[in-house]
């Protein structure tokens, strides 16, 4: 929405006091939700810190794991541009028919976007080849890809040989691989590539950044822009993100070209 799009959030949460609070702050940030409402609890993380480091536990049994297939949200995939998913969602039986018979939805010619965002136990390579089988974009980090080399038996491949595998494999538009403070590449099926060094900012927080990355690259990409034009404004309005506290804190009237300060 950031970027000039309209931009739509399909969830749920439950009929208690968190539940009224999301909704509460979803609508002060002015993001346009189709959020269910039903009996089970609004989704909470645990978190705990050992030696400083802190362990997260994404709590099962919540309001999100229980999406009912509805045709609001089939009205609203089949006129969608693009459509963002990742495997966390779909870790129950519910949510995950759900979402894939909304995939099945999606108009001719849409971007189907898997930010595949592993989170604990919550995903196997069942479920990561049934959501590549959807994409035409496939959004990894390079944490993500150790674990995926082993997945699919890829050991030894440089970070771009294994995008073009992937591209291959499942048929994939794009591939995007980020390296957190080192750089990000995207490949796309024209054999077009670009690689940009992340941009140095001082980091207040670092939620969001990735989230923020996916959706600029998205629109950029739906309102024209080249490859390269739109992957430097994603890492310019991740850079941005950082510089922030907050999910999704306000933008400026121009986000800063930290790139080409940098002289990249």
């Amino acid at each position: 929405m950031k970027n000039g799009a309209e931009g739509y959030s399909i969830s749920a949460v439950g009929e208690d006091e968190l539940g009224d609070e999301l909704l509460a702050e979803t609508a002060k940030a002015g993001i346009h939700a189709v959020i269910q409402r039903n009996a089970w609890p609004t989704s909470t993380v645990e978190v705990e810190l050992r030696n400083g480091i802190p362990e997260y536990t994404i709590v099962k049994g919540v309001a999100w794991d229980h999406i009912l297939y509805t045709r609001q949200l089939i009205d609203i995939v089949q006129q969608a541009d693009a459509i963002c998913y990742g495997t966390l969602a779909l870790r129950s039986p519910e949510s995950h028919a759900t979402i894939t018979e909304l995939l099945k939805h999606a108009k001719p010619g849409a971007m189907k976007f898997f930010d595949i965002n592993l989170r604990g136990d919550h995903y196997s390579k069942e479920l990561i080849e049934e959501l590549l089988g959807y994409a035409t974009v496939f959004k990894i980090n390079d944490e993500e890809l150790l674990l995926l080399r082993d997945m699919f038996d890829i050991r030894g491949t440089s970070g771009e040989d294994a995008c073009h595998w992937f591209m291959d494999k499942f048929d994939l538009d794009y591939v995007i691989l980020t390296a957190g403070a080192a750089y990000s590449t995207i490949i796309s099926k024209k054999g077009e590539t670009s690689t940009v060094d992340t941009a140095r900012v001082e980091v207040v927080d670092t939620v969001g950044a990735g989230d923020s990355f996916s959706g600029t690259f998205t629109a950029r990409i739906l309102q024209g822009d080249s490859l390269v034009e739109a992957h430097r404004k994603a890492v310019n309005t991740s850079a941005f993100v950082c510089t922030q506290n907050g999910a999704w804190p306000e933008y400026p009237e121009q986000i800063p070209d930290y790139l080409a300060a940098a002289g990249k």
